[in-house]
């Protein structure tokens, strides 16, 4: 069992490279469960259910990451390369096995799991994928050229972007987390060891489950304005966030960050608490 949400799924997986017992995530009560599919409250009854052996296991492949050729953490829902400064164009090249695919100047690009392409693949256009669908998804971000389409590649592929350039230095950012420089290249590939996710007989965690909620969110996105949409992506990745912490990852100016978290509020998608550690502290994590 793995506490902490989705955010804890993912940086366990980060941490596990090579083969894992089976995972079954822990979130708290009215928080995020796209990933984590157990509620604190449950866990007494999950542990019976368990024992029973009334449960399946989902088997999920990840991606093996390298940037400028030193190899990283491996991968659950997606990797991204961005210009370190927002809303600066970022020119690079796709490659797939060796042949150049496109020469493209856009605000990044993405490359997505199955997993991950109800997350931020989605909401920059991409499809939405079953898990188990044995394909990549690389979607460019805002892309000068119209035609620029998201691709669906199959996981046996390696896939680069390299020959990147930007005015401003580039970043990769893993799962919606850690960032990194990168200088010239992205290299991606099947993982050796897929993820191995636990799935309650009868609960809401199935893929159809999972893919419906997402459509539901994505068709609520469509009217927020762009503030919140980056805030509440931000806390789906990241977890529970002070003001300041929001400050920090999206570079977003206070005045913007108070407003968007009211308008998150009063739409149900946010909820505000006291921290633990700080009782003059308020965070926010998602209430969906």
């Amino acid at each position: 069992m793995v506490a902490g949400g989705d955010r804890g799924i993912l940086d366990y997986f980060h941490k596990v490279k090579t083969d894992s017992a089976p995972v079954l995530g822990i979130y708290e009560t009215d928080s995020t469960g796209f990933l984590a599919q157990l509620e604190v409250r449950d866990i007494e009854s999950a542990i019976s259910r368990l024992k029973r052996g009334d449960y399946s296991v989902d088997e999920v492949f990840r991606l093996s990451v390298k940037v400028d050729g030193k190899q990283v953490d491996p991968v659950l829902n997606d990797v991204a390369v961005f210009p370190s400064k927002s809303a600066t164009l970022m020119e690079h090249v796709l490659r797939i096995d060796g042949n150049d695919i496109w020469h493209d100047n856009s605000d990044g690009v993405i490359i997505s799991t199955p997993t991950g392409s109800t997350a931020y693949s989605m909401s920059a256009g991409g499809p939405m994928v079953l898990q188990k669908a044995p394909v990549f998804l690389v979607v460019s971000v805002n892309s000068l050229d119209n035609t620029r389409r998201p691709l669906v590649v199959p996981n046996d592929s390696k896939l680069e972007i390299t020959d990147i350039t930007s005015r401003y230095h580039c970043e990769v950012v893993v799962d919606g987390g850690r960032r990194m420089r990168i200088k010239d290249n992205l290299e991606c590939s099947k993982h050796e060891f897929p993820a191995r996710l636990v799935r309650l007989a009868g609960d809401s965690s199935s893929a159809a489950s999972l893919m419906a909620k997402k459509v539901q969110l994505a068709e609520d996105m469509l009217r927020m304005p762009p503030s919140a949409k980056l805030i509440l992506k931000t806390l789906e990745y990241e977890g529970a966030l002070s003001q300041k912490d929001l400050a920090t990852r999206t570079m977003l100016p206070e005045r913007t960050i108070r407003l968007s978290l009211s308008h998150l509020i009063n739409q149900g998608y946010v909820k505000k608490k006291t921290s633990l550690r700080d009782a003059r502290q308020r965070i926010y994590e998602l209430k969906i």
